[in-house]
């Protein structure tokens, strides 16, 4: 059904692309009324509306009369669709880029390229929005999703021109293992660091798939060849908690804290036992997950519920199952009751241009309509499990899946709600809906049981912005180089104090920390 984590090669995919939608100025209405009011949609002049979001790199939506979600928005709020979509990462970035260099934006995008649309507005690019979203344009955003204190501490440089995707507040951040592997060779799950490593060496030495070759590694992850990744149990192992976190009231950044040193060097020693994918560093999207799907590898990082559930057909455990029917991968954290995660803070933002904004704002508010639909109950079931009566059946607040019908419908056509869905997570929870899939087994039971028991750090409690002027990139990017460097050149995270000294002062590394801690006193969260 519906797949949670992207895969495959960054491809530009245009569904049901429209010769004559552009979002070019001169195109469009350019007649609005008071934004803030919604007009009844049998007044509205049917508009071309040009969406840029992210979508998996394997899914591909149907042809037009396919798309039941398609000709369901574009009936009801009297518009035309141009929806182009490609998988985070660095080619998504580039092409809105490309697009916002060339004045042709499209007339809302979803940013993904970890600054949250900072540069963006710093470069003066985005639209005000503080006439369009508000709890009486989209009343099912707020009452579901974000408060307006979430949205208030969201904006960045003074100005509101930004709001986040609805986001999941569930946390399900674990390391997968091959149980039927530690079965093999007489090894219990992991419950400490050094139970992991041993694992780990097994699976490299002992032969755990019985070919007779030496073929299989312990541990894996894709890095893209742009730093070390964020998968690893060293940053735990080390005290360093994902992502963001408070210790003893002092905001904490995990990967440029001084700890840094004891992570680079526990990551080079088990480089250098040879017990992780030689192809870590260069992996690219979910390229170490195929691997362990393959029998190639026995630990995987996962963040999301149905990563390895029998009941999710494109689940590591479904995809692994397909090949070697024995294979049974259960979640685990080798560190106790220690958290592994921070509370959830809302990223990614929905963007309109500042042209769209003021010269087209019934392209804006059109938009916001139909992004509060998508984030009420019935833009959320079409979403995410189909049409009532044929993908699902509804008794109340109870809904029953109809896995073989998605399956042929949507699935095998491209997995396309997979698309779709862009606007909000995969939690029925929020609309107090209870989601049965006849396909969930014991076995998925017990991983969700075993998710909800790994305890999380709080949430933050605040967006953070970094100070104007300040190149988050470039920051980001030597500190990846220099973490790369440590772990291949140096083998070890001995000068891991001289970098970090270079990056909180040749790259104001002080100052965007500073101007964090600032932000979270300025909140109330600290003294």
């Amino acid at each position: 059904m519906k797949r949670t984590w992207k895969t495959g090669t960054a491809l530009l995919l245009a569904g049901a692309m429209l010769a004559a939608c552009s979002a070019k100025e001169g195109n469009g209405s350019t007649k609005s009324a008071d934004p803030a009011k919604p007009a009844e949609s049998a007044a509205k002049e049917k508009l071309p509306l040009r969406l840029f979001i992210d979508g998996p790199g394997s899914a591909l939506l149907p042809p037009e009369q396919d798309d039941f979600v398609k000709q369901a928005i574009e009936k009801k709020f009297n518009v035309k669709l141009q929806i182009e979509y490609m998988p985070i990462g660095d080619d998504y970035t580039k092409k809105i880029n490309a697009y916002l260099t060339s004045n042709d934006p499209p007339d809302m995008w979803r940013d993904t390229n970890g600054d949250g649309g900072s540069k963006y507005a710093l470069d003066g690019l985005l639209g005000d929005m503080s006439k369009f979203v508000t709890p009486q344009a989209m009343p099912n955003y707020f009452k579901y999703w974000v408060d307006e204190t979430t949205l208030q501490r969201y904006q960045i440089h003074s100005q509101f021109v930004r709001a986040p995707i609805p986001y999941s507040k569930e946390i399900y951040r674990a390391w997968y293992i091959r149980k039927d592997w530690l079965d093999k060779l007489g090894l219990p799950v992991p419950k400490t660091y050094d139970d992991y490593m041993q694992a780990l060496r097994a699976f490299t030495n002992n032969d755990p798939d019985g070919n007779g070759k030496k073929d299989t590694y312990g541990f894996s992850l894709a890095a893209g060849g742009d730093g070390i990744g964020l998968d690893w149990p060293e940053y735990r192992k080390n005290g360093l908690i994902f992502a963001t976190f408070l210790e003893n009231g002092q905001f904490k950044d995990m990967q440029t804290d001084p700890r840094m040193e004891g992570v680079l060097s526990d990551i080079a020693k088990a480089i250098g036992e040879g017990v992780v994918d030689p192809d870590w560093f260069l992996n690219k999207s979910m390229q170490h997950v195929d691997k362990a799907a393959q029998g190639k590898v026995g630990v995987v990082l996962g963040t999301t519920k149905d990563f390895a559930l029998d009941s999710n057909p494109q689940s590591l455990q479904s995809k692994t199952k397909a090949i070697l029917p024995n294979a049974d991968w259960v979640p685990f954290t080798p560190f106790g009751d220690a958290p592994l995660q921070s509370g959830i803070a809302p990223a990614n933002p929905f963007l309109f241009h500042k042209n769209i904004v003021e010269k087209q704002p019934e392209k804006v508010k059109r938009i916001t309509e139909i992004l509060d639909w998508l984030a009420g109950e019935e833009g959320y079931l079409l979403t995410h499990y189909g049409q009532e009566g044929k993908h699902y059946t509804r008794e109340g607040k109870t809904i029953t899946l109809k896995p073989d019908v998605i399956q042929a419908d949507i699935v095998k056509k491209g997995d396309w709600l997979t698309i779709w869905d862009f606007f909000t997570p995969e939690t029925p929870s929020v609309f107090g809906l209870n989601v049965i899939d006849p396909r969930q087994t014991d076995r998925d039971r017990a991983i969700l049981k075993t998710l909800a028991s790994i305890p999380s750090a709080p949430f933050l409690g605040t967006s953070l912005t970094p100070p104007a002027g300040f190149d988050l990139a470039a920051f980001r990017k030597r500190q990846r180089e220099l973490q790369a460097k440590a772990v291949f050149e140096e083998k070890s995270g001995k000068n891991w104090p001289a970098y970090r000294e270079e990056l909180m002062g040749k790259y104001s590394g002080s100052k965007l920390f500073d101007a964090y801690a600032e932000q979270i006193k300025a909140a109330g969260l600290v003294k």
